[in-house]
C-alpha cells in the first residue's frame, strides 16, 4: 500500500483521491481552505446557496464512470436533471435563441430564431466537430500527454485535415457559418477554455458538439454537491481529508524522489507519492524547486494565461417570470471584449460592454422560499495583475463594475436591480486568494495558439513520484476534463501493490 498525499481538494484532487483510495492506496487530502471544492465553490448566505464555479454539467457519462470506479452509482448520491434548453442567447440585434438541449432539435430551432438555412450551416459545422471529437478525444483528452500518443492519434492525412491544426476556431467557423450570430455562438465556446476564438485552435469546435450531443445537466442542490459527494465517498472508503492545512513545500530525497510535504504549521507529512491539485505554475515555482521544475516553470511562462471572471451573486425577490436556467447576453463587439480581457490592443482592462452569462436555477433547494432566486452572473474579465496595471483590489472598482454589469443587463432586457435583496462580488483577485490561482486565471493557461496544448503541463512531472491533476494540467479545465485528468493520473499510478 502506498501513502499518497493529494494537495488540494478541488474536483480534480477529490476525484483522483477517490480513485486511488478505491485502488488500495492510503490517501490523505490536504486543503488550505476551510471548505472543499476549489473553483467549484459554494457560498451560502441568508438562506441562498450559490455555486461560484461551473453551473452546468456536460458529458455526464464521465461523472458516472468516476463513481463506478469507486464501487457506487452516481445516481445513488446525486440527482441529475437534463435541461430541456441549454441556454437562451440574446444577440446584439435583439434576436433571441432558445438552444434546445437535444442535438436533433437544434437545426429547426436555429431556422425559427435566426432564419431559414441557419440550421443547415450549424449542422455542417457540427458534423465536422463530431469528426474532430472522434479523432482527438482518445489520444488528446483521455490519454497521458505524450507526443507519440498525440501524433499517433491523428496520423492519417484525413484525420489531420479534420483537426486542421493550421486553423483557429474563428477561422473554422468562417468555412461553415455565414450568419455573424452563428459565428458569435461558436466564439463563445473558446471562453470555455479561457481563450480567444481568434487564436484558439479549430479543435475546440468539439466543445459545442459534446455539449449538444450529451446535453446540459444540472445537479439538484447545485453543482457544489458533486464535490460533497466525492468527499463523502472518499471518506467511506477510508480516505482522509484535512482542511485548513496549507502546504508550503514539497520535499524530495537525495535521489530527487518526492517524499512528502511541509505544512504551514511547520509539521511534515510523509508520502510515497504526491498528487498536486494546485496551479501547475505555483507547484513548479513555489512548492518544489529543482532544475527540472525551474525549466518547467519557464515553459509555463511562455503560455498565455487564461482569462478570468468577474462574478456577481444576486439574491432576488420575485425574480422575472419565464427565466431560463442559463442565459447569455452577447456583447455588441465581441472582438473588443477579447482585446480588453487579454490586452491585445492596449492594456488589460475590464470590458466596457461585456457579454453577460446568467445562471438562474429553478431549484427550491438553493433558495429560502418561494418567490426568491439565487442568480449567478459572470462576465469575462482580465486576470488580476497589478504589475501590469490590472488591479482588481483598487478601491471602488469592484462595486462600480458590478453596477455597470447590472446596467448592461437592464439595457439588454434583463432588469433585476429593483429585485435585489443583496449581492456578493467575486473578483479575479478574490479568486486568486481563494484558490491560490495566479491572477485568478480560471483555466491556468489559455488555448491561444497552435502550440498551446503542448505548453500545458503533463500529468507526470519532472520530479519522480509527483503528479499533476486539475484544470491547469492536461487535458485542461472544465468539469469533464478535470475528471478525465484524475482518471489519467490514477492510471499512471496504478493499483496498490
Amino acid at each position: 500500500m502506498s501513502r499518497v498525499l493529494v494537495v488540494g481538494a478541488g474536483v480534480g484532487g477529490l476525484a483522483a483521491a477517490m480513485r486511488l483510495q478505491a485502488m488500495g492506496h492510503q490517501v490523505t487530502v490536504l486543503e488550505q481552505a476551510r471548505e472543499i471544492g476549489g473553483k467549484l465553490g459554494v457560498v451560502e448566505l441568508d438562506g441562498f446557496r450559490f455555486d461560484t464555479g461551473p453551473s452546468l454539467l456536460t458529458m455526464p457519462h464521465v461523472l458516472e464512470e468516476l463513481f463506478a470506479s469507486a464501487g457506487t452509482s452516481v445516481h445513488d448520491v446525486l440527482s441529475l436533471r437534463r435541461l430541456p434548453s441549454a441556454a437562451r442567447y440574446r444577440f446584439p440585434d435583439g434576436t433571441e435563441l432558445d438552444m434546445p438541449g437535444t442535438l436533433a432539435d437544434i437545426p429547426a430551432a436555429l431556422d425559427r430564431a435566426l432564419g431559414p438555412g441557419r440550421g443547415a450551416q450549424w449542422s455542417a459545422l457540427s458534423d465536422r466537430a463530431r469528426t474532430i471529437w472522434e479523432v482527438t478525444h482518445g489520444p488528446f483528452l483521455e490519454s497521458p500527454m505524450r507526443l507519440r500518443t498525440m501524433i499517433g492519434g491523428v496520423i492519417k492525412p484525413s484525420d489531420v485535415r479534420a483537426v486542421a491544426p493550421w486553423h483557429t476556431l474563428r477561422g473554422l467557423g468562417r468555412r461553415y457559418l455565414r450568419d455573424p450570430r452563428l459565428t458569435m455562438l461558436l466564439d463563445r465556446y473558446a471562453t470555455y477554455t479561457g481563450s480567444d476564438p481568434r487564436r484558439a485552435p479549430a479543435a475546440l469546435a468539439s466543445i459545442p458538439w459534446t455539449e449538444q450531443a450529451w446535453g446540459s445537466w444540472y445537479v439538484h442542490g447545485g453543482l457544489g454537491r458533486i464535490a460533497e459527494a466525492l468527499r463523502d465517498r472518499l471518506l467511506e472508503l477510508g480516505g482522509v481529508i484535512e482542511t485548513d492545512t496549507g502546504v508550503v513545500e514539497l520535499t524530495t530525497n537525495a535521489r530527487g524522489h518526492i517524499t512528502g510535504a511541509v505544512l504551514a504549521d511547520g509539521s511534515v507529512a510523509t508520502a510515497d507519492l504526491v498528487v498536486a491539485n494546485a496551479d501547475a505554475r505555483q507547484v513548479y515555482e513555489r512548492l518544489v524547486r529543482t532544475p527540472a521544475t525551474r525549466r518547467a516553470a519557464a515553459r509555463l511562462r511562455r503560455a498565455t494565461p487564461s482569462l478570468s471572471g468577474f462574478v456577481i451573486l444576486l439574491a432576488l425577490d420575485d425574480p422575472p417570470a419565464d427565466t431560463p436556467h442559463h442565459r447569455v447576453l452577447f456583447a455588441e463587439d465581441y472582438d473588443a471584449e477579447f482585446d480588453a480581457v487579454f490586452g491585445f490592443r492596449g492594456p488589460m482592462r475590464p470590458v466596457a460592454r461585456p457579454t453577460v452569462y446568467v445562471s438562474a436555477p429553478d431549484d427550491p433547494e438553493i433558495v429560502p422560499g418561494p418567490g426568491t432566486g439565487a442568480w449567478f452572473v459572470l462576465v469575462n474579465a482580465p486576470r488580476h495583475d497589478p504589475v501590469r496595471g490590472m488591479d482588481w483590489d483598487a478601491p471602488g472598482l469592484a462595486d462600480d463594475y458590478a453596477d455597470l454589469v447590472l446596467r448592461v443587463m437592464a439595457e439588454r432586457g434583463l432588469e433585476v436591480r429593483p429585485r435585489v435583496r443583496h449581492r456578493s462580488i467575486i473578483t479575479p483577485a478574490d479568486l486568486e486568494r481563494r484558490t491560490c490561482t495566479p491572477g485568478g486565471c480560471i483555466y491556468g493557461s489559455s488555448s491561444n495558439g497552435p502550440r498551446a496544448a503542448f505548453l500545458r503541463p503533463a500529468n507526470t512531472s519532472p520530479v519522480p513520484g509527483l503528479f499533476l491533476v486539475g484544470g491547469s494540467a492536461h487535458p485542461g479545465g472544465g468539469l469533464p476534463l478535470v475528471m478525465l485528468s484524475a482518471r489519467i493520473v490514477a492510471g499512471l499510478i496504478g493499483p496498490a501493490a
